[in-house]
């Protein structure tokens, strides 16, 4: 059985997860490169002209 992961670790794992997505996404769009993303039901694909820049205060 497997136990569940305490609040505060969970949070943490969170918040890298987020943080890591936001490098990846800022990483293709400085790189020219696009990405899909889910939107609305469907799988939409933005050019890195469309994908917007990571918030420095984030």
């Amino acid at each position: 059985m497997n136990k569940p992961i305490p609040e505060k670790l969970s949070s943490q794992i969170n918040a890298g997860d987020k943080l890591t997505m936001k490098k990846a996404i800022e990483r293709h769009r400085r790189l020219v490169e696009s990405i899909s993303i889910w939107q609305n039901g469907q799988v939409v694909r933005l050019t890195a002209i469309q994908i917007p820049p990571l918030n420095s205060d984030e």
